[in-house]
């Protein structure tokens, strides 16, 4: 007895810094109120409750972190906290800062009831979309709002991963942020079938790829003894256990990791699930998974294998080429605006692995510059694509959108413009995104790479330019689609992503200064 009270009195609980994770904390309280407000209160106020819950909360968020990172006491080298689970440091702060804004982007998309109406959202799969039932509900509820709580959900998952010290911690955020993007891809209101398919292969293949990365963390652990990422560095440096333990359990990491990214080869499910979900959840997924992920790999490449790097280097060179090859080659046969701008993403995400295998500052700074600036051009794209819809909803076939400058010259001149930042024509933050990841890729010696990627690049730019002629060049069939009058919502985010766009592209410096402003805490 007496030793397990003397044991009892050397426990002590973990210190907390309240301050530093209060955006962490703002957000997933507020998911839990919002599945409240989903409980109790009637069907006819739940669609505003939520959304102001839910921008509330965004902002609040914002307002806390804005706090901690301008506090005189916030240590510059970063905070450890949570028992050593959550680092805050300059690179977390940029990626929260981004997930809010581009969260409050993808939120406004999903909010809108007046380009689908009723929303785009519905929870009852059995009512068939267009029917008496289906019209009736939309117009007597609104849209369906589980959507808000699942995001704030998602988000919050997304904040602790790329914050995550180690494995296990990792591991729980990425299946918080995970599951309810799975639920969200099947609410389509609009081509169930398609939704509900897209949300059963995102689970399986995400399920799979969750086992790959739990069982990477089991052999990491057997190889360094624990899981955090300090551990595992100071393991690679020196130590006398069997490095197949190290590989194989750094290559089912990663796999998981470049799943939730949709880096080549690991990308099957994007095509299908981007095409599948609602567009505002594709644009969510696609924006902010994006940021996320890298996020995520960032910190583990940086922190945890930096040591090892000449043991690994060469795999992930393989890697990013693939994923830069497949995005701009498979981009070319797309017929699918949805499925063309996957595909756009994954030659992204070949893009940004040159930037995150550099382990430098500069590779740091321009990889996270680069997740911003693309994320807010894929938010505002996304909401472009929303607004050209026929009877059947959203017409995301090429061939519907020839002619659309002449119905809608202001959408086509957007569109052009995002199209512009995808392919890193100057004057947009898409350029100055690739220059920098580039320039840092030359600095570390791999210039090979870069030639690889600017190949890529023009290979890509094609299937860009290819919509943009035939939006200004071609001629509008006479029963094409119409282009739907933006509500405030969808006005307020195409306006930010394509604003930000621009200045990005015009004065980076304040963005690349915040993004370089310091290194990972571990």
């Amino acid at each position: 007895m007496e030793t397990f009270l003397a044991q009892t009195q050397r426990l002590q609980a973990p210190e907390i810094d309240y301050l530093a994770v209060a955006p962490i904390l703002i957000v997933l309280g507020a998911a839990c109120l919002s599945v409240l407000v989903e409980a109790f209160l009637p069907k006819t106020q739940r669609w505003s409750s939520q959304v102001v819950l839910t921008l509330l909360t965004l902002v609040a968020s914002g307002v806390a972190l804005a706090v901690y990172g301008s506090a005189e006491e916030t240590p510059a080298q970063g905070v450890v906290t949570l028992a050593g689970a959550i680092a805050v440091d300059q690179p977390v702060i940029f990626l929260w800062g981004t997930l809010l804004l581009l969260g409050f982007g993808a939120v406004l998309l999903i909010a809108d009831r007046s380009v689908e109406p009723g929303g785009a959202f519905v929870a009852d799969a059995a009512i068939r979309p267009g029917t008496v039932q289906d019209r009736a509900q939309a117009g007597r509820f609104g849209m369906q709002t589980e959507v808000f709580p699942l995001t704030l959900f998602a988000l919050g998952g997304m904040m602790v991963f790329v914050a995550s010290n180690d494995l296990l911690t990792m591991f729980i955020a990425l299946e918080v942020l995970s599951l309810p993007l799975y639920l969200m891809c099947g609410l389509a209101r609009r081509r169930r079938l398609l939704s509900q398919e897209a949300a059963v292969k995102y689970f399986l293949l995400g399920a799979f790829a969750s086992a790959f990365f739990l069982y990477g963390v089991a052999l990491l652990y057997g190889y360094a003894g624990s899981v955090k990422l300090a551990d595992i560095a100071t393991a690679t440096a020196g130590t006398d256990r069997s490095d197949t333990l190290l590989y194989a359990g750094f290559g089912l990491l990663v796999v998981g990791l470049l799943f939730k990214a949709s880096v080549g080869p690991f990308h099957a499910w994007t095509p299908d699930v981007y095409q599948g979900a609602p567009t505002p959840v594709t644009a969510f997924m696609a924006a902010c998974t994006k940021v996320a992920a890298f996020g995520g790999i960032l910190r583990v490449l940086f922190v945890a294998f930096e040591n090892s790097s000449w043991e690994w280097n060469g795999v992930l060179w393989g890697v990013a080429i693939a994923s830069m090859v497949i995005g701009a080659v498979l981009g070319l046969t797309q017929t699918d605006v949805k499925r063309m701008i996957a595909y756009s993403s994954v030659a992204h995400a070949g893009f940004l692995l040159v930037g995150s295998i550099t382990l430098t500052s500069e590779g740091l700074s321009g990889t996270m510059f680069y997740l911003m600036a693309y994320g807010f051009t894929t938010i505002a794209a996304f909401g472009v694509v929303s607004l050209v819809r026929n009877a059947d909803g959203e017409a995301t076939h090429l061939s519907q959108w020839a002619g659309l400058a002449k119905r809608s010259p202001i959408t086509a001149a957007v569109f052009t413009f995002l199209l512009l930042a995808l392919a890193g024509i100057p004057l947009t933050s898409g350029f100055i995104g690739k220059f920098v990841v580039f320039t840092a890729a030359i600095k570390s010696g791999m210039a090979p790479l870069v030639v690889i990627a600017l190949i890529a690049s023009a290979v890509a730019a094609f299937f860009y330019l290819r919509v943009i002629v035939l939006m200004y060049f071609s001629e509008p069939a006479p029963d094409g689609p119409t282009v739907s009058v933006p509500g405030a919502f969808t006005t307020v985010a195409i306006t930010m992503g394509a604003a930000i766009t621009l200045v990005l592209g015009l004065w980076p410096a304040f963005a690349l200064d915040w993004a370089g402003a310091g290194g990972f805490a571990f």
